[in-house]
This record gives C-alpha cells, structure tokens and sequence, in this order.
C-alpha cells in the first residue's frame, strides 16, 4: 500500500498498479517521471502555468493519496479528491466521458489541465486566498 507524506513517496510507488499516460505537454520518458515525487511530477506537468501548481499546493499540499494509500478526499468536501481536489459531483461524468481517471494522478493533473484551459482558475476559487492569484500570472 502507498504511504506518503506530503511529498515524500515517488510517482513510481504512487502508480504502481497503474500506467503512466503521456500527454502532448510532457515528452519525459515513463522511468524519468517515476522517479520524480509528487511536487515534482506536478511541477513538471504545470511548468507552463505556475499558477496551477500553487493551486495542488493549496488544495492537497500535493498529495495524491492519503496516508492509507486511498485517493485524497476533501477535509471540506469528501467528493474533491486527489492533488487538484477534482470535485465527483460536478466532474467525474466529463472526466469519464474524455476518458480520464481523476483517482490517478496523471488524469486528476490532466482533468485539473481540462479545467484550466477551458475555465481558467475558476474551479478553485475558494482556495484562492492561498494560491494568491495577485502574486502568480493568470492565464
């Protein structure tokens, strides 16, 4: 079972009974993103919208899975969930029907991306106060 603290475990251990899904923003190979932690992952996968990586920062202090190896739920809210806080309610039919698994990290960071670039920042905005958009460029 996966246990991390807040960065600590490897994407390698985070997906260990999961593929890596590559994606048109990232060209690193399968074993370079295994290596990497989660903030790292994260980071990586957002490099060309910083402000989203303050965003899981906030949101899941880039957490994927909790200390049990299950899927980070919302203190808040139990349906947020994962290192973007994807709510089921309002996202998990669109998730399924793009074909993307928001209780992995690749498609909780791919359907966090879906958001930003169709509604902006706007999906969390009750974190705002943390991730300070005043500071960080929006897109």
């Amino acid at each position: 079972m996966f246990v991390t603290g807040a960065t600590t475990g490897t994407v390698n251990e985070a997906i260990q009974t999961q593929s890596l899904v590559t994606n048109e923003t990232n060209t690193e190979t399968t074993e370079e993103l295994q290596s990497l932690t989660t903030k790292e992952y994260v980071e990586n996968y957002f490099s060309d919208a910083p402000i989203m990586i303050q965003v899981a920062r906030c949101e899941s202090q880039f957490r994927q899975f909790d200390t049990e190896g299950k899927v980070l739920r919302g203190k808040v809210n139990a349906q947020d969930v994962g290192v973007m806080q994807i709510n089921e309610k309002y996202h998990l039919d669109t998730a399924q029907r793009l074909g993307i698994d928001i209780y992995t990290l690749e498609g909780n960071l791919a359907y966090g991306r879906y958001l930003y670039e169709t509604q902006g920042v706007a999906p969390w905005v009750y974190s705002s106060k943390c991730w300070n958009p005043t500071q960080v460029a929006f897109r």
